[in-house]
């Protein structure tokens, strides 16, 4: 059976023999519909459409099982969508009228308008591609055969999610040895030699499977202050391999490389502010992973606990450095992230 038939007899479930058109001794459904019908009229519409659509979902999941995930999925997800549009117009509804600024909300509303930003560039393309009619058939071959490259995580399963966050850090973590060979090759041009001596050791350790302690890069931060690895001071090739660790596009001008790559990391900042605030430990499990995900770290690996101590790690930095230091919290993606799964099972 087609999907064009799928269709057809989902149609004729809610209109055809026994529909919602019935319900009424045969009138018009458009009557029913009207503002003058009673409310009992359209509670009894209301539960029959929802009892034929729950028979047309019942039906899929019998004799298609493997399209009734992918339509399950879609639905499930344009509503987990829906939600999320929502609370991203009311969290911008509370800053203009309280006049708040991104770092001044609590972390949770700060890290939903960060995520749903970079859900919905992705997922434009998708939405005005379902618009037509029988559209969204085309959506459903996306997800089948392309979800990872067309669809966002609201349209993906549970299993989807956790293979894709392996993939996405995989590709992420292919740029880790060129953002060390660029920092190793920065150091040279630092002034004081004992600094230099220090970054040297510490790119070095990286580089043989060693995690750095958290005191090793304070006792360096002052070596992101200025040239040459200040953010207004990195090369093009540094700033691209950083803009891939961030899942930031690198075919962008220089400049505007550079202002993503300081937004990027600005943001980031504020966010470790207002997670230290709230406490590692009220994050949810999920949130937990979320966080490391997000900070370099492939959490589908490591343990609720191990993500826990990972993250205070990263906030002891992080809650540390000034801002004219921000660009070390940037290449922390790398030093703190590269051997922790290592490191965590000595």
């Amino acid at each position: 059976m087609t999907l064009s038939r799928l269709s057809c007899y989902r149609w004729l479930l809610l209109y055809g023999r026994g529909g919602a058109c019935r319900l009424a001794g045969g009138r018009h459904p458009s009557y029913q519909l009207s503002t003058n019908a009673k409310p009992k009229n359209q509670s009894a519409i209301s539960s029959r459409v929802k009892y034929m659509n729950e028979k047309y979902n019942k039906f899929l999941e019998r004799k298609f099982p493997r399209f009734y995930i992918l339509y399950s999925t879609f639905i499930k997800g344009l509503q987990l969508l829906f939600l999320d549009g929502k609370e991203f117009i009311r969290i911008r509804k509370k800053m203009t009228e309280q006049g708040l600024k991104f770092y001044q909300l609590p972390y949770r509303e700060m890290e939903k308008l960060r995520q749903f930003r970079r859900d919905i560039i992705k997922g434009i393309p998708i939405l005005l591609i379902s618009i037509p009619p029988f559209a969204n058939y085309l959506v459903f071959v996306l997800m089948y055969f392309f979800p990872r490259q067309f669809l966002i995580q609201h349209f993906w399963t549970a299993q989807q999610q956790e293979e894709f966050m392996d993939v996405y850090h995989s590709i992420r973590a292919e740029s880790y040895p060129e953002v060390l060979s660029g920092l190793q090759q920065a150091v040279p041009r630092l002034q004081d030699q004992h600094l230099k001596e220090k970054m040297l050791q510490l790119c070095t350790e990286v580089q043989h499977g060693s995690q750095p302690a958290v005191a090793e890069l304070k006792n360096v931060s002052w070596a992101f202050s200025g040239p040459p690895l200040n953010l207004k001071h990195l090369k093009m090739h540094d700033m691209k391999a950083l803009s891939r660790v961030l899942f930031l596009t690198p075919y962008l001008p220089m400049f505007f490389l550079r202002w993503r790559l300081e937004n990027n990391t600005f943001e980031l900042h504020h966010l470790d502010m207002a997670l230290l605030k709230l406490g590692v430990n009220e994050l949810s499990d999920k949130e937990l992973k979320n966080a490391c995900y997000v900070r370099g770290l492939n959490p589908t690996q490591l343990t609720a606990a191990e993500c826990r101590v990972w993250i205070n790690q990263w906030l002891q930095l992080s809650s540390r450095l000034k801002d004219s230091e921000i660009s070390l919290l940037l290449f922390s993606l790398v030093l703190l992230s590269t051997n922790y799964f290592r490191s965590s099972r000595h």
